[in-house]
C-alpha cells in the first residue's frame, strides 16, 4: 500500500469584491450602490453645461432687473418734465393784494399782467328774517296747513298738523324738507319769548326769503312774509349783493366771490375798504411755481445721475462694477442727455442760453447745483428767456422729452433691448430645461446598466462563497498514509 502525502486546500478568493453601502442602493445582496453612482456619473458629465447655463442665466437676469431699474428712472426723470418742457408750463400767473384784510385774489391763465385799483364799498350778505315774539314758547301750538318758502327763484313746501305745529315742529319741518335750496330755521328765546329765525345760505340781493301759508285753521299765518307782508318779521341782515370798484368802474357780485371784474382774476373780499382809499391788485407771472418746478427737475436730474453711476460705474475701494458697465444703450442714453443738460440752446437770448445762465451748475459728480439768487434774479429779469431756454421747441425740456420719449417707445431702443434679453433668458431656461431631460435619460440609462450588472456581481459573489464553502468541506488528505 502507498502512502500518499496530506495536502491542505485554502478557500477560493471572491472573483470581484465591491463593498455594499448603507444606502438605499445597495441594499440585500447589492454590491453596488447603483444611485450613488449613477447620481455622480451623470452629474459629472453635465457639471460644466449646468455651470455655464447657470452663469449665463445669472448674468441675463441682473441685466433685466437693471435695464428695469434703468426704465423707471427715465420715466420718473420724463415726469418731472412735465411742468417745465411746454410754453403752457410757464404761462401760470400770480395775482397778490396790497391789502389782504380786505380782500386776496387769484389769478388763471387768461389774466393779463398788471397793476388794478380796487375798491371794496359793499360785501355781499345774506338775508336773516327774526320773527316776532311767540309769547307761548317753542312748544306752544302755532297753526296747522301748507307752508311754502322761497329763495330767490327756488321754492318748497311743508305740510303742517297736529304733530308738529309748534314753533319748534315748524322749525325743524324747515330744517328737514326735501328740496329747500337754502333756508335754516333756528328758535331764539328771548323775554318776551320765542322767535323763529329764518336766514339764508345764498348771498345776494336777489337771495331773499318769502314765506306764504295756505288752508288748515289759518294759524300760519302769523309766519307769511314777503315785500307787501312785513309786519311777522324784523329783517335782521339784507340780502345785498357786493360792490367793487376796479380803476373806478363799478361792478356788483351776488358772493364775496368775485369772478368778473377782472378778466381771468378772481377776488375774494373780506371787509369793505376805507372810504376814499383804495387797495391794489398785482398780476404777475408766476414766478415761484417756476422756481420750484426747475428744482425739482435739478433734484430729478441729480437722482438719475446717481441711477446711471449705480448701474454703469465701478467702485474701486470694493472692487465692484454696475449691472450695466460698459452696456452700449446705458452710455448712448446717459451721452445724449448729459448733451442737453451740458449744451447751448441754440436761439435762445444770448444772456440765458444754457442752465449755467440760470444758476445751475454742474458739480465734479456730474449732479447740478442750483443757485436760487441767480435763479430769482433770471426769472425776474428777464422771465420769458428762461421760459425759452426751457419750452421753446429746441429748449431743455423739449429735447430731452423728445429723447425720453423715442428711448422709452414701442421699438425704442430700451423696448428692444428688454425683447433681446427675454429672448436670450427663454433660450436659456429651455436650455435648462434639455439639461435635465438629457440627464434624466441618461440616469436611466445608466441605473438599468448598472442594475444589470449589480445583479451578475451578486450571482458571482454568491457562487464564489458556495464553492468556497464547497472547497472547505472537502476531506483532507494525510501525506503519511500507507497503500496496500
Amino acid at each position: 500500500m502507498s502512502t500518499i502525502g496530506t495536502t491542505t486546500v485554502a478557500p477560493t478568493t471572491p472573483v470581484v469584491s465591491i463593498a455594499s453601502s448603507s444606502g438605499s442602493g445597495a441594499t440585500g445582496g447589492s454590491v453596488i450602490d447603483v444611485s450613488s453612482l449613477v447620481s455622480q456619473l451623470v452629474t459629472a458629465t453635465y457639471a460644466a453645461q449646468v455651470a455655464n447655463n447657470a452663469s449665463q442665466t445669472s448674468a441675463v437676469t441682473a441685466q433685466i432687473s437693471a435695464l428695469g431699474t434703468l426704465k423707471s428712472a427715465l420715466a420718473t426723470f420724463q415726469g418731472a418734465l412735465s411742468s417745465l418742457d411746454t410754453p403752457t408750463s410757464f404761462s401760470a400767473l400770480t395775482a397778490s393784494s396790497s391789502d389782504q384784510s380786505a380782500f386776496t385774489a387769484t389769478a388763471d391763465s387768461s389774466a393779463v399782467g398788471g397793476t388794478y385799483s380796487i375798491g371794496v364799498t359793499q360785501l355781499a350778505q345774506a338775508q336773516q328774517l327774526v320773527s316776532t315774539a311767540f309769547a307761548g314758547g317753542s312748544d306752544a301750538a302755532i297753526g296747522t296747513g301748507t307752508v311754502t318758502l322761497s329763495l330767490g327763484g327756488q321754492s318748497f313746501s311743508i305740510n303742517i298738523d297736529s304733530s308738529d305745529n309748534t314753533l319748534d315742529g315748524i322749525a325743524s319741518a324747515i330744517n328737514s324738507a326735501t328740496g329747500n335750496p337754502g333756508i335754516t330755521a333756528t328758535l331764539v328765546q328771548g323775554t318776551d319769548g320765542a322767535h323763529l329765525v329764518l336766514a339764508s345760505a345764498l348771498t345776494g340781493a336777489g337771495n331773499t326769503i318769502q314765506v306764504s301759508t295756505s288752508g288748515g285753521d289759518g294759524g300760519l299765518a302769523q309766519l307769511d312774509y314777503s315785500p307787501t307782508v312785513t309786519t311777522n318779521y324784523t329783517q335782521a341782515a339784507a340780502a345785498q349783493d357786493a360792490i367793487v370798484n376796479v380803476a373806478g368802474v363799478s361792478y356788483q357780485s351776488p358772493s364775496n366771490t368775485v369772478t368778473g371784474a377782472i378778466s381771468g382774476v378772481t377776488l375774494n373780499l373780506a371787509a369793505t375798504t376805507a372810504a376814499g382809499s383804495n387797495a391794489t391788485v398785482t398780476v404777475s407771472n408766476d414766478t415761484s411755481t417756476v422756481a420750484t418746478n426747475i428744482n425739482n427737475f435739478v433734484a430729478a436730474y441729480n437722482t438719475l445721475v446717481q441711477t446711471f453711476s449705480s448701474l454703469g460705474g465701478y467702485d474701486a475701494s470694493s472692487g465692484t462694477a454696475g449691472p450695466m458697465l460698459g452696456n452700449a444703450l446705458l452710455t448712448g442714453i446717459q451721452n445724449q442727455i448729459e448733451g442737453v443738460v451740458h449744451g447751448i440752446v441754440s436761439g435762445a437770448a444770448s444772456a440765458d442760453n444754457s442752465l449755467a445762465s440760470i444758476g445751475v451748475t454742474t458739480q465734479s459728480d456730474g449732479t447740478l447745483a442750483l443757485n436760487s439768487g441767480t435763479l430769482q434774479n433770471a426769472l425776474t429779469s428777464n422771465f420769458t428767456a428762461v421760459s425759452q431756454l426751457f419750452s421753446s421747441s429746441n429748449g431743455i425740456g423739449a429735447q430731452l422729452n423728445t429723447q425720453l420719449t423715442a428711448a422709452l417707445g414701442n421699438a425704442g431702443p430700451v423696448d428692444s433691448y428688454s425683447q433681446t434679453l427675454v429672448q436670450q433668458n427663454n433660450a436659456l431656461t429651455q436650455q435648462s430645461t434639455d439639461l435635465t431631460n438629457e440627464e434624466n435619460a441618461l440616469t436611466a440609462s445608466m441605473t438599468q446598466q448598472f442594475s444589470a450588472l449589480n445583479t451578475l456581481l451578486s450571482s458571482l459573489q454568491t457562487t464564489s462563497a458556495y464553492l468556497t464553502q464547497a472547497f472547505s468541506d472537502l476531506p483532507k488528505v494525510g501525506g503519511d498514509n500507507n497503500s496496500n
